[in-house]
């Protein structure tokens, strides 16, 4: 393995010096600083091995045992093993693990079961909704009618189910869905479930964040509450390649595999759903479920760290991997600028709007914060203070070149000690 690995950097070196030397770039600046941006991971080196493989080499139009291409024995292995694991792990009747992404995903069950100009009622987007929900800028957001649900703001981020139950009631929705990209507290799935029957509505939760939680079994799990549909990526928390899938009722398979294909994507990428499928099988390991408990306690320690500090959390703390810091309210900066200060410093967050941001997006008020990352790597709730310390510290002082100097050696040792898993076993 040493030998074919050494073969392929020297190969990449000599026929692309430019390509090689962005990756090798890359490589040190994940090892050398912190990721806290909560849908960023690192993936198993039999994740990167499969993702490089000849099944990248080969199309896959249709589904097993009714391709469009011959060739397709192995193939269908792959696939048909993806799809028994992910039903498996997530205890779901079917499983479509051909969708190449987080939007085709969403957008497939969307189109599955809904006209032009039909309602669905999901989350807003400043409280937590993600861009898929029905963000007026994106594509469905202009094809069907999205009514969105806020969070209370007042009530360290609940869920008002009355106001839900009452929009729901007067907007008559086809789906009713649930799912987030910066909310960091938890669902009650059961609610929504309730909701979404009284109205005769499709019960559809988008648990990308949290689908490694939930395959551990330290989530709930939306499926668990009756929920019809389930959406996810297979990178994020559950460590896989970047990808989607959409699990289902039996009675809905049909639909939503006709729609992921041929209606809305060609042929899958085989060597993606090789790696999805080695990720689920890791996630029913021991060694996983532990490293998503302490995902969840390393929110926690770091939520609580910044809080003593002052920070204001939009939520007040976290009930999963993430937190959003009101920066200006905390610091007086905006979360553009505190996104590029502790850049600076080695440690990796994003720019996010708060509920009700009166910001634009790229200049918005807060910072989402997440632990999947860093906690794959080893680092525990100790850590996490040291880290919350750093933030603060930067944020604070955000002007000041010398402090920000020291910090950035400090963040580099602490990254430095916490090797990158499987770094060592890269195929290239």
């Amino acid at each position: 393995m040493t030998r074919l690995q050494n073969s392929f950097r020297d190969f990449l070196l000599e026929t692309d010096p430019e390509i090689f030397a962005a990756i090798a770039g890359e490589e040190l600046r994940q090892q050398q600083g912190i990721n806290l941006i909560p849908s960023e991971n690192y993936t198993y080196p039999e994740v990167l091995a499969a993702l490089g493989s000849v099944l990248t080499n080969k199309y896959c139009e249709g589904y097993p045992g009714r391709r469009y291409y011959a060739g397709q024995t192995f193939a269908d292995r792959v696939e048909n093993a993806a799809r028994e694991r992910a039903c498996r792990l997530f205890r779901a009747e079917h499983a479509n693990v051909q969708p190449l992404s987080g939007s085709p995903m969403n957008q497939a069950v969307y189109l599955a079961f809904m006209k032009p100009g039909d309602t669905i009622l999901g989350m807003d987007l400043s409280h937590g909704g993600h861009l898929t929900h029905g963000a007026p800028v994106s594509h469905m957001g202009q094809l069907f009618n999205f009514v969105r649900y806020k969070t209370r703001p007042d009530q360290a981020g609940a869920i008002d189910f009355d106001e839900v139950r009452r929009l729901a009631l007067e907007t008559h929705p086809k789906i009713v869905l649930c799912g987030y990209t910066s909310y960091p507290r938890e669902y009650d799935y059961a609610a929504f479930r309730s909701i979404a029957s009284e109205v005769g509505a499709l019960a559809m939760a988008d648990v990308s964040h949290v689908a490694g939680m939930i395959a551990a079994n330290v989530l709930p799990n939306p499926l668990d509450a009756g929920f019809d549909i389930v959406t996810t990526t297979t990178h994020k928390s559950l460590r896989g390649p970047r990808g989607g899938m959409i699990l289902c009722r039996k009675q809905y398979a049909k639909q939503i595999d006709n729609s992921v294909f041929p209606g809305l994507q060609g042929g899958p990428h085989m060597n993606s759903i090789a790696a999805a499928a080695i990720a689920f099988r890791k996630a029913e390991e021991t060694e996983f479920q532990n490293y998503a408990r302490q995902t969840l306690a390393n929110a926690r320690a770091l939520a609580e760290a910044l809080s003593r500090a002052g920070v204001t959390l939009v939520t007040g703390g976290t009930s999963n991997h993430m937190m959003v810091a009101d920066t200006i309210a905390s610091f007086g900066i905006d979360g553009r600028q505190a996104e590029e200060t502790l850049e600076r410093i080695g440690i990796a967050t994003n720019k996010q709007v708060i509920p009700d941001d009166p910001n634009p997006p790229l200049r918005p008020s807060g910072i989402r914060i997440g632990t999947p990352a860093s906690t794959t790597r080893g680092m525990a709730e100790a850590d996490m203070a040291r880290i919350a310390g750093w933030i603060v510290d930067a944020l604070r002082h955000s002007a000041d070149t010398t402090r920000l100097f020291r910090l950035a050696s400090e963040v580099k040792e602490l990254s430095v000690a916490f090797p990158i898993p499987g770094f060592d076993n890269l195929p290239w």
